[in-house]
């Protein structure tokens, strides 16, 4: 429920808070340092969310869902891309489909923004949106794809009714060069960042930005990463790359 440095995208909307390790990719989470920290300043939104483990935050799997946060976006007048529960996953399978209905009640109700909705679960997301849930044309929905060993997500992602789908593969750790982008408007790029940071292999995505180029979908690097991602930068081919689906709104 607020600015963000996020490069693709405007704001934050947590309504839901707390989520569980799912793959390789969710290791070093900056979500679940957010959270430890969050506890720790007395935020009771994110009491219990984890726990120390080897010196590191980890998610407990509990879950807080903030109905209190479900009007936010309302009171926003200016037209913003808003990233939802980027401390969270709004298909976690813990999360009610009713409450899931009232958030995309609020989207419906805010046109005027455009939400971008990234998870771990795209088979979930496809079974609930798939019943009776309306397509909403300022509701861009994505999944995360860290490596080869999740590359199906890809396809669960095409069984997905969306006005854009988009595919954020970070923390890039591993080659997805048995991927393709077909149906898949949008793909996100960048490697880890933090103390803990697996390495990026350049070539990991030169394969990305083919798949982008024969799919025709549009390619944003977001950062080399590292455990000082800003000295890295984001400069890929001697640029920086900020391409955005085209709305269709």
């Amino acid at each position: 429920m607020a600015e963000t440095s996020i490069e693709w995208t405007d704001a934050t909307w947590n309504p839901v808070a707390g989520c569980s390790i799912m793959s390789a990719g969710c290791t070093n989470c900056y979500a679940m340092r957010m959270a430890a920290r969050l506890d720790a300043m007395g935020l009771e939104k994110y009491r219990g969310l984890t726990r120390k483990t080897g010196g590191r935050a980890k998610w407990t799997g509990a879950l807080h869902l903030d109905h209190h946060a479900l009007n936010v976006p309302k009171t926003w007048a200016k037209p913003r891309n808003v990233f939802v529960n980027s401390m969270s996953d709004l298909f976690h399978p813990d999360v009610p489909a009713d409450f899931i209905r009232k958030v995309w009640s609020v989207m419906a109700e805010t046109r005027h923004h455009t939400y971008q909705i990234l998870t771990k679960r795209p088979d979930r997301m496809g079974e609930i949106l798939r019943d009776e849930f309306e397509m909403l044309p300022n509701v861009w929905l994505g999944t995360s794809v860290e490596d080869g060993k999740v590359i199906h997500r890809l396809d669960e992602l095409r069984k997905v009714p969306a006005a854009i789908r988009f595919v954020s593969f970070e923390p890039l750790i591993g080659s997805v060069a048995e991927g393709r982008l077909d149906d898949i408007q949008w793909a996100i790029v960048g490697g880890e960042s933090g103390p803990n940071a697996r390495p990026l292999d350049p070539a990991w995505i030169d394969e990305i930005f083919d798949m982008c180029t024969d799919a025709d979908a549009a390619f944003f690097f977001k950062q080399w990463g590292g455990k000082n991602k800003k000295a890295a930068g984001r400069s890929y081919r001697g640029r920086t790359w900020d391409a955005m689906p085209a709305s269709i709104m």
